[in-house]
This record gives structure tokens, sequence and C-alpha cells, in this order.
């Protein structure tokens, strides 16, 4: 039905936004994250890292100090805990070994409960005190190396290295002895600074651990209607070079539930395949075969139909209408309502090729007579339609433009004698013209939303059809920032 055919157009303008065990030649969609990209990235977990990380409690922490007159000091901070921590500055690189973050100038507030005893010949029974203390931390700096590879189709992220480091840190006391403040700086300060650190780095490891699993458990199928699904199996470790990161996955659509086919292809992405816009932060590379395999999708689910059963100028569909084309017709079933059953005969033929894909589509278009209750088959013709397919993107939608190239008919069968194919030839022309790629092209110019990940999406996007690859060059941004007007 129409829908299907709907479907299988989505999936033809919407298979490079998608974005995992086989060798790199079965890899048909690359994705190229910049290091404006990665930036963005970093942004986010540093972000993410700055509230899950707190609240983070320290161990109790004791310790005797020896104070001039008064003597041993029992002292013991408890309830330790980082309530903040914010970041100022932070970078990110990439390299042989993998990807580099480095924190500077980050801050910590801390809370705790102080206590302290002690007991002196000066006074003949145990003194003690006790408050709350608020701590700033400042000059906290976080140092990551971090591991990406790829492991039974998904991505395996480790952590290499792990250093952390604080420069600086001033204590506020509330109640109790003033004159103790002093000694409580000198004598907790490093130990403060050393928990600080082992916390901030065991919260850190946890963390790395959580992600890895998150990536590992990723599916490696991921369904895109009700009738196909996209292979989103990584075929290689990711490659790192000191501008980007680039992941390759096999990228082919295969029907739901359905294991998906080895089919090896090498074709590298040349350089000059490159984004128009400076800058953008990621870049998706489709090859070919992408569309090709959701093409062959459809045509084996058998989805690729569409029944003609009204149009603008109704009489079209009324054996009235075709009594000059086709007399026979008319005279076996005058005044009879038609339709016309149009369905691909083989998989179509799809090529990219410069700003365009072009498809070849060979169609058999059943001339049906309504008759009360009953369809009557009465003629079969065997059509090739030559299109273009113009990709485009507008805001956070994809969109698109097809545009008839040519069209040949030939009679297959027919129960109504011989037909002269040049009318009918051009009265389908017509047909094709007028009816069905107006609305076909009102629907794609409407603009199918890309699906949005965890509140983002693409934004200022380019698209780039070049000889059989299709690329896409984008920023990242909150669908919120998006401007829809």
């Amino acid at each position: 039905m129409a829908s299907s055919i709907f479907h299988f157009l989505i999936l033809l303008l919407f298979a490079f936004s998608c974005d995992r065990v086989q060798s790199r030649e079965e890899g048909h969609i690359t994705a190229e994250i910049s290091n404006e990209g990665l930036d963005f990235l970093k942004d986010l977990l540093i972000e993410k890292a700055e509230s899950s990380l707190v609240p983070l409690e320290l161990p109790k922490i004791e310790k005797s100090v020896k104070i001039p007159v008064v003597g041993s000091v029992q002292m013991v901070l408890s309830n330790i805990v980082i309530e903040r921590i914010h970041v100022t500055s932070s970078t990110v690189k990439t390299g042989d070994s993998g990807i580099v973050i480095d924190v500077s100038g980050a801050t910590a507030n801390l809370t705790m409960k102080w206590k302290y005893s002690y007991s002196t010949w000066l006074v003949p029974i145990a003194v003690s005190d006790k408050g709350n203390a608020t701590v700033q931390v400042e000059g906290l700096e976080v140092g990551l190396s971090l591991s990406l590879k790829m492991l039974n189709g998904s991505l395996k992220l480790s952590l290499l290295e792990c250093e952390c480091n604080v420069n600086d840190i001033s204590i506020k006391l509330d109640g109790g002895a003033s004159w103790l403040y002093q000694g409580l700086i000198d004598a907790f300060e490093g130990k403060i600074g050393s928990a600080v650190e082992n916390a901030v780095s065991k919260k850190i490891k946890e963390a790395i651990i959580k992600l890895d699993s998150v990536l590992q458990s990723l599916p490696k199928e991921v369904p895109v209607t009700n009738i196909a699904e996209l292979n989103v199996t990584f075929v290689d470790d990711p490659e790192f070079s000191e501008s980007s990161l680039d992941l390759e996955v096999n990228g082919l659509f295969t029907a739901k539930h359905e294991a998906a086919l080895s089919r090896h292809y090498h074709r590298l992405l040349q350089a000059s395949f490159s984004c128009k816009e400076a800058d953008k932060m990621v870049k998706f590379s489709l090859q070919e075969n992408v569309i090709k395999s959701a093409s062959s999708v459809y045509f084996e689910a058998n989805k690729m139909h569409w029944i003609v059963d009204k149009v603008p100028d109704q009489s079209l569909l009324n054996t009235a209408g075709w009594r000059f084309i086709i007399p026979q017709l008319y005279k076996m079933y005058p005044n009879h309502d038609m339709n016309l059953n149009l369905s691909v005969s083989s998989p179509p033929i799809l090529n990219v090729e410069k700003q365009q894909i072009k498809a070849k589509i060979p169609l058999d278009v059943v001339i049906d007579v309504l008759d009360v209750e009953e369809v009557i088959p009465v003629a079969c013709i065997s059509t090739v339609i030559s299109a273009s397919v113009s990709p485009g993107i507008k805001g956070n939608a994809l969109t698109g433009y097809v545009k008839l190239n040519d069209i040949s008919m030939s009679l297959k069968w027919s129960k109504i004698g011989d037909l002269h194919m040049n009318l009918v030839q051009m009265l389908m022309s017509t047909t094709l013209r007028t009816v069905v790629l107006p609305y076909v092209n009102l629907k794609l110019s409407e603009g199918f939303q890309i699906p949005v990940f965890h509140g983002y999406g693409l934004q200022d996007a380019h698209i780039l059809c070049t000889e059989s690859w299709i690329v896409i060059c984008s920023d990242v941004a909150p669908v919120k920032q998006f401007n829809l007007v």
C-alpha cells in the first residue's frame, strides 16, 4: 500500500542518520567525530559527572597532634561529604593510544563534623569540643587516559590511567574553640587532600566501568520500521588522529529478526569527500550499498506496491476515460470504475551520484476493472521508471525531492486485445507526473523528523552526494535550541 512506499522513501533518506563481528571491508557507514564534536561530548560527560559524582562520602579521618602547652590532642573528622564539584577548564585530545581528558582549575565544596579531646596536667578532667566545618578545595586537577576498542561488535571502553591532584584547601570552622583553627589546618590539610584524590579517582573508575557496560549492552540491530532494521555492528577498532575519532559500522539493512548477511565491500571514502562547512562536530558517510540493502529488504517483504484508486481527475479511473485509447476496454466494461495496481517486479537499481541518487524502478502496472464486488485484472504493462532523488535536511527533519527522468512501457499480457502503447504510455506518464510524483514530493517536502538521542539532535546539517557515497556534516545541539521557524 501507499504507506509501504513511503516507508521505503523514508529509509532512502533516513539511512545515513542512523548512527557493530566482521572485517573492516564490511563497513558501510562511517562516523567521523571532529575535535569540536569531541569537545561537545566531553562537556556533556563532565556536566553529567559534576552531578553524578556528588554527594561523595569520604572515610573518617583520625589523628593525634601535639600542641605546645596543651599536649596531645586527639582529632577526628567524620561525615565528610563532597557536596559539589565544579569544572572551570578542561581539554580533550586524541592520539595513537586513545582519548586523553584533562581537567584543571576545578573546585570542590565539602562539609564535615569535627571533634577533639585532650587531657593535660593543667586540667584534671578530659576536655572535648566538636562542631561543623566547611572545606573549599581549589585547583583540583584530573587526568584521564581512555582506550576505545572493538569487542564482539561493540565498543569496549577501558581506563588506562587516572590521576587526581588537589593543590589548595581552606577550612572554616563553625562552633567549638576557634583557637584550634590553625591546628586543624596543619593537621588535616594533607589527609583531606589525599582523601579527596582517592575518592574522586575511585568514583571515576566506577563510572568508566558503568559507561563501558552501557556501550557493550547497546543493541547491534536498530529497528527502523516494522519491517526493516539496521545492522549497527562495529566492524573494527576506532581510528584516532589528532583531529578526529573515526568509527565504522556494518550499516546494512536486514529484515527484522533475520541475521545480517556478510557482504564484503572495500572502497575507502576519499579524503576529497569533505564537508563544505569547516569545524562541524560530526560527519557521517553512507555507502550506496546501505540504501540497496534497504531496497532489497522491502522488495523481499513484498511491500513495494501501491494501488492507485483516487486521482484529482477521477474520470481517468473509469473505462469511459480510456475509450479512445483502449476502445476494447470500454466496449467490454462500459462506464466501469478502475484502479491501477503498481508493484515493483524486481529490486530497484540504485546508484549514488553527484548531488543525487539515481533510481531505476521496474514496475508491473495492472489495470483492474471493478465489476460490482469483483476486481478483474484486464491487462499488465511492464514499466521501467528512471528517477532521481535529491535528499536534503530542513531543521531537524529529512526532506527530499523526486524527479521523473524517463519512463518506458511494454505490454506484458492482455485480456482486452492489443493496446496502442504509445497512447497508453503518454497517459501513464501524465498520471505519474501530475498525480503520483506531486503527492510523493508533497510528503517529502514536509519532512520526516530525525529521532533525537537523549534530547540532542542534528543542527545546521549539510548533505553531499558524491560517487557511491552520501556524506552528512552536522553540529549537535539540544532539540530545544533548534530554530523551527
